[in-house]
């Protein structure tokens, strides 16, 4: 689904779904973790042009307001642009407020070339509060142990007065690799609290803020990231990188196995035609089910995938998932697929196409069995038969839905694309996909295009087929 996933019921089966180095060692327990690929110093280096000190210069003879250089990034721009002078008439409040943000992007300069350095002194030299360093240390641990390959930080607008002499407010917009040098970097942004000096020091460090509610978080920033309020241990594989909590490390050569097999489905199931560089996925224990993400995730999920931008899904597993046994790998493949075949747009969400997000995803979690051995097939039954009004689009649970409705409509939604892919092949209804789910038409605009029939009676056909299996 949008945060497609599996739903954890009393019978724990691969239909229980949600909605879709630098650092020789184990941050915490002395596993060795490989050493990380090599990575540019991420320190710029401004080169002011000749001309902006002509004007300051000019400014300066002809007794005007000095011209304040500033990295055009302070404004949203790309990092390492030359910086231009400011207006001489411009705001003097705005003129500090910038001068205080070069100043903190230059330390948030140097705490990125620490990091991606294995400087850990280097990285917490920037805080000031006890509290600040101790949150800096564990995820200083936790980034290195997810071998991170890329690290930026800049201001995301000008700070503002905190309220007290010499303290200042910033929103920082940080944005990370995993393991792959050159991939298209995550952003989020979160607030700072900063008191100014030659080099400003950080009071307070906020966390990604959550979006309003769960069926939202697509259109959204996704909440607490698991390196953000856990120390993290993690392997790495081909495909994928697994990680949790030191608790449970003893699960990640096993996990790591079974996603580097659910990796190989899931490639195949990469609509737009690339494949996730890295699959990302995050097992949970107790408490960081409750924080990861936001939190807001309903009783029955097992599983989500997310969207954490820059065409990234992260997967986190729900606590008793080791408990599915092989069902483990079926939500492996489930949400492995929703990285594979969702697009990388956060505002993508939309409840009347889940059963088609969901059913692709169901395709993969079956991985080419028979429709009769599907194990969802007795809760869709009893849907079919009970409650459901025939129409494709209304399929969507909520969040307090009882466990086995939630079973029967993703039944429903695999049957849907299991009659799709019999019918059309593998190549049309990944175009049906991409042009429902990724560029937003609607099945009545692009049937008869890909499927060369109308989607009434498309849609009629497919639900006849639907009762037909579960007769």
């Amino acid at each position: 689904m949008t945060d497609g996933g599996y739903a954890a019921g009393d019978n724990p089966m691969p239909t229980d779904t949600t909605r879709t180095d630098g650092m020789p060692t184990d941050a915490t327990a002395g596993e060795t973790v490989p050493a990380a690929a090599a990575v540019p110093d991420r320190r710029r280096r401004r080169r002011w042009p000749l001309w902006s000190a002509l004007v300051a210069v000019v400014l300066l003879l002809a007794g005007g307001v000095p011209a304040v250089l500033l990295a055009d990034r302070l404004r949203g721009g790309n990092v390492g642009t030359p910086a231009t002078a400011a207006s001489p008439s411009e705001n003097p409040t705005t003129i500090a407020a910038r001068q205080v943000a070069e100043r903190i992007t230059a330390q948030l300069d140097r705490q990125a070339a620490a990091l991606l350095g294995g400087d850990r002194s280097g990285f917490l030299a920037v805080a000031e509060a006890a509290a600040v360093r101790t949150d800096l240390r564990r995820r200083f641990a936790s980034l290195r142990a997810l071998r991170v390959t890329q690290w930026e930080a800049r201001a995301n607008g000008l700070p503002t007065s905190a309220g007290k002499a010499g303290e200042w407010r910033l929103a920082v917009e940080f944005r990370y690799c995993f393991v792959v040098p050159d991939c298209n970097p995550s952003p989020l942004i979160v607030d700072t609290r900063w008191r100014d000096g030659a080099e400003p020091r950080l009071l307070s460090l906020g966390k990604s803020k959550t979006a309003p509610s769960y069926g939202d978080r697509a259109n959204g920033q996704p909440g607490s990231l698991p390196w953000e309020v856990s120390e993290l241990v993690s392997k790495v594989g081909r495909r994928t990188v697994v990680a949790t909590v030191p608790a449970y490390r003893h699960r990640l050569p096993g996990l790591l196995k079974r996603a580097e097999a659910a990796a190989k489905v899931a490639d195949g199931y990469a609509v737009s035609g690339a494949a996730p560089d890295r699959y990302r996925i995050f097992y949970a224990g107790q408490q960081e089910w409750k924080r990861w993400y936001g939190g807001d995730h309903p009783e029955w999920s097992a599983g989500y995938a997310i969207n954490v931008g820059g065409g990234h899904y992260e997967i986190a597993l729900a606590p008793d998932s080791f408990d599915y046994g092989t069902g483990l790998d079926s939500v492996l493949r489930h949400e492995l697929a929703h990285a594979a075949s969702l697009p990388q747009k956060r505002d993508y969400s939309d409840d009347s196409t889940w059963w088609l997000v969901e059913g692709v995803a169901e395709l993969a979690a079956v991985d080419g069995q028979s429709v009769a051995r599907y194990e969802g097939l007795d809760s869709a039954r009893r849907l079919v038969k009970g409650d459901w009004d025939g129409k494709l689009d209304s399929l969507i649970p909520d969040e307090d839905t009882s466990d086995d409705q939630v079973t029967g409509s993703y039944g429903i939604a695999y049957l849907a694309a299991q009659y799709l892919i019999d019918r059309f092949g593998e190549e049309r209804l990944f175009a049906f996909v991409k042009a429902v789910v990724h560029d937003r038409r609607v099945p009545a605009q692009t049937s008869e295009e890909i499927f060369d029939e109308s989607w009434a009676s498309l849609h009629k056909k497919c639900v006849a087929y639907i009762r037909a299996a579960v007769r």
